[in-house]
């Protein structure tokens, strides 16, 4: 499980590996976007205002495919943060750098004040002006969750073999209980026949009246007696 993690990671790097190269697309595409929609004060700011502007004031393909990249990647991150949350319960570490990452994340988070730090150099390539009013926050998202994903699992590879199948557990053990068979609730009776052999009997119980009898036995030189009920 911690493999298919470790992964996935790497997977969605090499996604972001792509789209740094294409910074300044990015930038051109959010300032188009946001001349078209009269909206040249406000920062960019959060996930969401990044989905508005592709959706509804994109005005060229090029411009489309740069943006459905940073939002694919996004995308992709939330979905790391659930498979991160199945894989174990956490420790108070761990389930911290999750929350961050989670919060980070959400559509309406406000990036305005985040900044990605050393080694990253994105905002650097970005104008004064840019980075400080209204850039540097979007492009700081990404490699920022990427950080805190790797962190959470340096850590989580350091736990117990036990702490890291907490959670895996108890889904185990309910997918076997799905498929143990289920109890009907009512047992078949079980009687013999005329030459004493056990029998299935039916699963609708049988009255007194319907039990089953002897033949006749005729002794030497004698008449029928009558029959023996059993």
């Amino acid at each position: 499980m911690m493999n298919e993690v470790k992964e996935s990671l790497r997977s969605v790097e090499q996604k972001y590996w792509l789209f740094q190269q294409q910074q300044f697309t990015f930038i051109a595409a959010l300032e188009h976007c946001r001349e078209n929609a009269h909206d040249k004060i406000r920062p960019v700011s959060s996930i969401g205002q990044v989905q508005s502007y592709t959706e509804h004031h994109c005005g060229n393909s090029t411009d489309r495919r740069v943006l459905l990249m940073f939002l694919d990647i996004c995308t992709e991150l939330g979905k790391l943060c659930q498979h991160f949350e199945a894989l174990h319960s956490g420790t108070p570490v761990t389930n911290d750098l999750l929350e961050k990452c989670k919060t980070l994340v959400s559509q309406s988070n406000d990036l305005s004040s985040l900044r990605a730090k050393y080694p990253h150099d994105m905002v650097n390539h970005l104008s004064c002006h840019e980075a400080g009013n209204h850039y540097g926050g979007v492009v700081s998202l990404i490699p920022t969750v990427l950080d805190l994903m790797k962190e959470w699992v340096a850590h989580s590879e350091k736990l117990p073999r036990e702490a890291r199948q907490r959670v895996s557990e108890p889904q185990a053990a309910t997918r076997a209980a799905a498929r143990a068979p289920q109890a009907t609730g009512t047992q078949p009776r079980v009687r013999k026949d005329k030459c004493g052999q056990p029998t299935q009997d039916s699963l609708k119980p049988r009255g007194k009246n319907k039990e089953c009898s002897k033949p006749p036995w005729r002794p030497p030189g004698g008449k029928l007696t009558q029959p023996v009920t059993c």
